[in-house]
């Protein structure tokens, strides 16, 4: 008995392809496509139903006849050109042209170079802006030179007060044990300069501490109280001692009839630590000097020092024959050579350089409340042309000691030279 259903009989299957059919060839319905390398053969060919196969090498394979791919359908694989990847307008094999790939465009060096030019010039713009701002933002403006009273009338060029003051502020026992600069308390001036700029380049003029001078009627810096004067004389750098740099200001230009235009003041660390900053300062030492007092102890010659041995160079007087004059001499040798130094290539282009000298340096100045730092930079540049030899260096003349043993200064040359430098002439006067 037959268990299977109808028409899946062993012999009654029908002509069925698979298993248990007895054709090899599938069902027409199931016939698979061929592919041809040539020309499609019509029924009856040889490899097509009519002579046998694989004569005269690989056989022909049977094109899309049946599937309506045959010749003339329009139909165009690109396998027998080898046209697989080019295309109309395409740039491989097959496109425009001779069948090479076109070449890439110079690159544009005009526009690459412009690029590259305004990316530096925005990048140095906004360096320098933001430097400003924080270099501006470290000066110390204490000094509020509107306190002055009965000033005189400003003149050619620009005046400025360079103090050198002697304050320990923020300094340890062991730095001033090391700067030997002792434990007084307040502050004093251990050195003054008027540095005059102008159209007929700088001028340098020292003030000795111990110039005797004329404390005027003033304002108290902190009271405002009006003190009328007295006559009294005394050293220039006691007018600092009582009442600070408005003060010492009023009695410089009390005494010299000179505008003060704008005040600089730095201290012993200060001091040192810009020297340290740049490097050293290279000074050619005239003669063996040893000062215990200042802890001086150079051999003569040049040398480079650094910011210890560069506060007891400007310090030292009683181991020089002149004493302060010949001290104040000194100082304008080294802030010179100092503001030299500063103004190198080697410095202002070297940012590891450049930023500790001037956070060193601004951090330790102090200045009048209208000093900006282009007043800053321009009195560096002059400091530096008077050690270049554009301009002069000088103290202030003095024709001997006066009734009390400080300095007397000379009150004809005095004149002539206040009239110069008001009038931005070339400075004729000489000093001790």
């Amino acid at each position: 008995m037959n268990d299977w259903p109808e028409g899946f009989s062993g012999d009654n299957r029908g002509n069925r392809y698979g298993r248990g059919s007895s054709r090899a060839q599938p069902e027409s319905a199931r016939v698979m496509r061929q592919v041809r390398r040539g020309p499609a053969a019509s029924p009856g060919q040889a490899g097509y139903g009519g002579a046998p196969p694989y004569q005269g090498g690989v056989p022909q394979q049977p094109s899309y006849v049946d599937g309506g791919y045959g010749p003339g359908d329009g139909y165009d694989s690109g396998y027998n050109t080898g046209q697989v990847y080019g295309s109309a307008g395409g740039r491989g094999p097959g496109g425009p042209g001779d069948g090479t790939y076109e070449p890439r465009p110079a690159p544009n060096w005009r526009r690459r170079i412009k690029v590259t030019a305004i990316t530096l010039v925005t990048v140095l713009v906004v360096t320098s802006v933001a430097t400003y701002f924080w270099a501006d933002s470290k000066l110390n403006r204490d000094v509020d030179l509107s306190k002055v009273i009965d000033r005189p009338e400003a003149g050619e060029g620009t005046n400025y007060l360079i103090v050198g003051s002697d304050s320990r502020a923020g300094m340890s026992a062991e730095e001033k044990k090391k700067l030997h600069t002792g434990s007084a308390e307040g502050k004093r001036t251990d050195s003054m300069m008027i540095l005059h700029t102008g159209s007929n380049g700088p001028t340098l003029v020292s003030l000795p501490r111990d110039s005797n001078v004329t404390i005027p009627s003033y304002k108290g810096s902190d009271s405002g109280k009006l003190y009328p004067a007295t006559g009294r004389q005394t050293k220039l750098n006691a007018a600092y001692a009582e009442d600070g740099p408005e003060l010492l200001v009023r009695t410089v230009e009390a005494n010299t009839g000179l505008h003060i235009d704008h005040y600089v003041e730095i201290g012993f660390a200060g001091f040192a630590n810009i020297v340290d900053a740049v490097g050293g300062v290279e000074m050619d030492i005239p003669q063996d000097i040893k000062d215990t007092k200042s802890g001086a102890d150079f051999k003569k010659g040049k040398q480079t020092l650094n910011g210890d041995q560069a506060l007891a160079f400007v310090r030292t007087r009683y181991a020089l024959a002149g004493s302060d004059l010949d001290r104040t001499k000194n100082q304008q040798k080294f802030l010179s050579a100092l503001a030299n130094q500063v103004a190198t290539p080697s410095t202002v282009l070297n940012p590891f350089k450049l930023y500790p000298t001037m956070g060193a340096g601004l951090d330790s100045l102090v200045v009048d409340k209208d000093m900006g730092l282009f007043d800053l930079a321009s009195m560096f540049w002059a400091m530096k042309g008077v050690s270049g030899g554009d301009g002069k260096s000088m103290n202030m003349p003095i024709a001997g000691n006066s009734a009390n043993g400080n300095l007397q200064w000379d009150t004809a040359k005095v004149k002539t030279l206040v009239n110069q430098l008001k009038n931005d002439e070339t400075v004729t006067v000489s000093g001790n």
